[in-house]
């Protein structure tokens, strides 16, 4: 693979003296040289000063991290200007024909012919091919991320082999459903995307413990009876993990938008979830030894994490953690092996916090690994940050380009692509919406352009009727959006893309409805 010289990242740095494509929001056409950037700072400080070089840095899985960014964020971007192009020239002679070469040569897919056709009716409706290029985008990137899965299989059996090693044999994931958090298991923890068992997302990362229940059941009843991947017997751990986020930049208005952008608020209501989880556990089944919880926040300026270290008895706290950002500047001029201690030995001077994050004694030594193998991977994601970017991202608030309703699309993993609302119908994710709404209202709906709204679920092929069933559900969702937001959809605010897919990763999307 073409990593493109590593660390011809810095191309981008060449690029933020270039001005902004007119008044084109973030997310909308905007490259992202054009956003403003932040002033570099002094040596021995924050991260843009000098060259970030940490022994623990996967510089390799950087350069192709990069290049998979640029060419998915480059798909949206060249969106706008495009648009702006074709708009141009509806009044030309051969409009369709000239608009369908430029959208060829720059978005690389055609548009739809009647909307060209049709335009010297009452003008060119920019909203349908907004819509359409936006989902043309996300198909496109999706088979990318399906065709990247493919050639990592190989690490993916590495790392249920170091989950298994730890004494996990499910992970359970529910990060905040804000598109900074997008990608969480491909860039800020550096995980392969199938690793874990199951992964969702909601609003404030408020997961709803009951379903969570039932794939606890599932993951246990598949072990008692075919053993995979470990037997009931084994004595290893279901872990559930819920992930939060801020902002070290405008931590008052730039956190979570679910939790009124309050830490605090956000921390608690995440640790009452976990409590609440394995508490139900133990009350049905009896069996609270067997499940494992884990609480992460995340920087969204920096994608460095904290990870809350859990006491001898699984406990958590607030105040008890791991800052990976702190640890990256104290190991970043070590040995690529005293660095690694060092890590280790934080977890320890964690585990010993005296005062409100007093603890009963250290986890697990499973425990332990996980954490430190999270840290150690999110190092790389710290330094990637401030190599292509300087410190941390410019567009430290929304920047989503979709919102994606559903199962969601799990192969596109990346930060600020989009919004996701997981609800199997609105009426229970009608906060996650609202959300996501309200985001988009500021992002497009202001500048004249529609939210592009993408209903997607999976099917299993192998029990019939399933990919009918999941069809069906897509058009309800669908059909209780547009109910639920009557004046965007009137407006053409709300444009609407259905598909279908099949349960294993990577497999093909199916249009239901354009």
């Amino acid at each position: 693979m073409n990593t493109r010289n590593a660390y011809a990242l810095r191309a981008r740095a060449a690029q933020r003296g270039r001005p902004p494509l007119g008044n084109v929001p973030y997310g909308l056409g905007t490259p992202a040289g054009a956003l403003p950037a932040r002033p570099a700072a002094e040596p021995g400080g924050d991260l843009a000063g000098r060259p970030c070089r940490h022994p623990l840095a996967d510089r390799r899985t950087n350069a192709r991290l990069a290049h998979c960014e640029d060419s998915v964020k480059g798909r949206f971007e060249a969106i706008a200007p495009t648009l702006k192009a074709i708009s141009a020239l509806q009044h030309l002679d051969d409009f369709a024909g000239r608009a369908q070469a430029l959208a060829r040569q720059q978005l690389g897919y055609e548009l739809p012919q009647g909307i060209l056709d049709d335009a010297w009716v009452a003008g060119l409706d920019l909203k349908a091919l907004y819509a359409h290029c936006a989902f043309s985008a996300l198909k496109a990137s999706a088979a990318q991320f399906a065709d990247d899965l493919k050639n990592q299989l190989e690490q993916l059996q590495d790392a249920r082999n170091f989950f298994l090693d730890c004494g996990f044999h499910a992970i359970d994931i529910s990060p905040c459903a804000d598109g900074r958090l997008k990608g969480l298991s491909r860039y800020i923890l550096r995980l392969p995307l199938t690793s874990f068992s199951w992964r969702k997302a909601y609003a404030g990362a408020l997961f709803d413990v009951e379903t969570d229940v039932r794939h606890w059941v599932s993951t246990e009843l598949r072990r008692f009876r075919e053993g995979v991947p470990t037997t009931a017997a084994a004595g290893s751990r279901y872990l559930k993990v819920a992930v939060y986020h801020t902002s070290s930049s405008n931590p008052c208005h730039e956190g979570c938008a679910a939790h009124g952008s309050n830490e605090h608020k956000a921390i608690e209501a995440a640790l009452e979830r976990l409590v609440q989880f394995r508490q139900a556990i133990e009350n049905a089944f009896c069996c609270g030894a067997s499940t494992d919880i884990l609480l992460i926040g995340v920087d969204t300026d920096t994608d460095a994490i904290k990870v809350h270290v859990p006491d001898a008895r699984g406990e958590l706290s607030a105040h008890r953690y791991v800052e990976a950002m702190a640890l990256y500047r104290e190991t970043a001029r070590l040995s690529a092996d005293s660095a690694r201690l060092a890590v280790y030995e934080a977890i320890s001077r964690a585990s010993a916090a005296s005062g409100w994050g007093t603890g009963q004694g250290e986890p697990h030594e499973g425990m332990r690994r996980l954490i430190a193998h999270l840290l150690i991977n999110n190092f790389s994601q710290i330094e990637y940050v401030a190599e292509l970017y300087g410190e941390r991202y410019p567009d430290i608030g929304h920047a989503e380009r979709f919102i994606s309703v559903g199962d969601g699309f799990e192969e596109v993993q990346m930060r600020n692509v989009a919004y996701y609302a997981h609800l199997h119908t609105l009426e229970e994710g009608a906060a996650d919406m609202d959300v996501g709404i309200k985001i988009f209202k500021g992002l497009n709906v202001k500048h004249g352009l529609p939210i592009p709204v993408a209903i997607h679920y999976r099917y299993d092929a192998r029990v019939p009727g399933s990919r009918e069933r999941a069809a069906a559900k897509a058009r309800r969702v669908r059909d209780a959006i547009r109910a639920r937001y009557p004046e965007l959809a009137a407006q053409g605010f709300l444009a609407c893309h259905l598909s279908v897919q099949d349960q294993p990763t990577g497999s093909p999307i199916e249009t239901v409805e354009a």
